[in-house]
């Protein structure tokens, strides 16, 4: 199952500056797992104890994954995954 992970410029130092790579997995757990096997150090900055880190947006096809169901969202062949750092202001 290929899904396509868009990464954010900051991160891209991990997989060694490319800003799509492939992964696979059932869930983005699952994802993130396997990302962090090829891309050491991913995973954590995109994970916590908790689940997702605060300042860290992951989408799954355009939609939140927080309202889909955080680290167990279920993927399909040929998803793309968006991680975007959250940004704040005022």
């Amino acid at each position: 199952m290929a899904i396509e992970v868009r990464i954010p410029t900051i991160l891209r130092t991990y997989t060694d500056g490319n800003k799509v790579v492939e992964g696979k997995g059932a869930t983005i757990e699952e994802l993130f797992a396997d990302l962090d096997s090829r891309h050491p150090g991913l995973r954590e900055r995109l994970v916590d104890e908790k689940g997702l880190r605060k300042f860290v947006n992951v989408y799954l096809n355009d939609e939140d994954v927080r309202f889909l169901g955080g680290l167990e969202t279920e993927l399909s062949d040929g998803d793309t995954v968006t991680v975007l750092p959250a940004v704040a202001g005022g």
